[in-house]
C-alpha cells in the first residue's frame, strides 16, 4: 500500500490537537521561554542539536515555519530569558505548535535514554543518594546547567540546586512527551504554566 505524505503541517492530526486550545498573548509570551528550555533539556540528555530539529522539522513538514538555522536561533533567541538582544523576534502561535511537534518526534526517537535516565532517577531517590552521581544523570545535568548558564540571563535567584531541580522536572517531563500523545500533553503543560 502506498502512503501518502502530508502535503503541509495542517494536514497532521497531531496539528488539530493543538489547534482546539488558543494561547493568549501574555501566555504566548512565557511558552516562549518554556519551549526553549524543554528543547535545551533534550539536548543536554541527548546531544542533539539544531541539525537534528531541522531535520525534524523537514520529516515533520513544518519546513514552511522553521526553514533554517538562522530562523530557528531566531525562534530560540524569543525566549525572554535568554542572554542578548540580538535576533529576538516574536514567536507566532504556529511556530510555537511547529516546535511542540519537533520536540515530540525528537522526545519519541531518543525514547530509550529518556526512560533509562527516569528509571535511574527513579532508583537514585529510592536509594537515597544524589542524581549527578550516576554517569548519565550526572552529564545531563552538568550539561543543562553548563547550557543554561551560557545561554540565560544571569538570575540570582537561579542556584545550582534550583537548576538540578529544573533540570530534573523537565527529564520526567520529556518521559511523558515522548509517549503517544505527547504533543498534547507539551501543548497544554505550556498553556498551564503560561497562566
Amino acid at each position: 500500500m502506498l502512503k501518502v505524505m502530508p502535503s503541509s503541517a495542517q494536514s497532521f492530526p497531531q496539528w488539530d490537537d493543538l489547534n482546539r486550545t488558543q494561547p493568549d498573548l501574555a501566555q504566548l509570551d512565557n511558552i516562549k521561554a518554556q519551549i526553549d528550555l524543554v528543547l535545551l533539556a533534550l539536548e543536554a540528555l541527548t546531544g542533539i542539536g539544531s541539525e537534528a530539529m531541522l531535520q525534524a522539522a523537514a520529516v515533520l513538514n513544518l519546513e514552511a515555519k522553521i526553514p533554517d538555522r538562522v530562523t530557528l536561533w531566531r525562534l530560540r533567541q524569543s525566549n525572554p530569558l535568554r542572554k542578548g538582544e540580538g535576533g529576538r523576534k516574536k514567536l507566532d502561535v504556529e511556530e510555537a505548535r511547529s516546535l511542540v511537534l519537533i520536540i515530540c518526534y525528537l522526545a519519541k526517537q531518543h525514547q530509550e535514554i529518556i526512560r533509562r535516565a527516569v528509571g535511574l532517577l527513579e532508583q537514585v531517590a529510592q536509594d537515597g543518594s544524589e542524581p549527578h552521581k550516576t554517569a548519565l544523570l550526572g552529564e545531563y545535568l552538568d550539561g543543562f546547567s553548563n547550557t543554561y548558564q551560557e545561554r540565560m540571563e544571569e538570575d540570582e535567584n537561579v542556584s545550582t540546586h534550583n537548576l538540578t531541580d529544573l533540570a530534573l522536572k523537565l527529564l520526567v517531563d520529556l518521559l511523558f512527551y515522548s509517549s503517544a500523545g505527547g504533543h498534547r500533553r507539551l501543548w497544554l503543560a505550556l498553556l498551564d504554566r503560561a497562566q
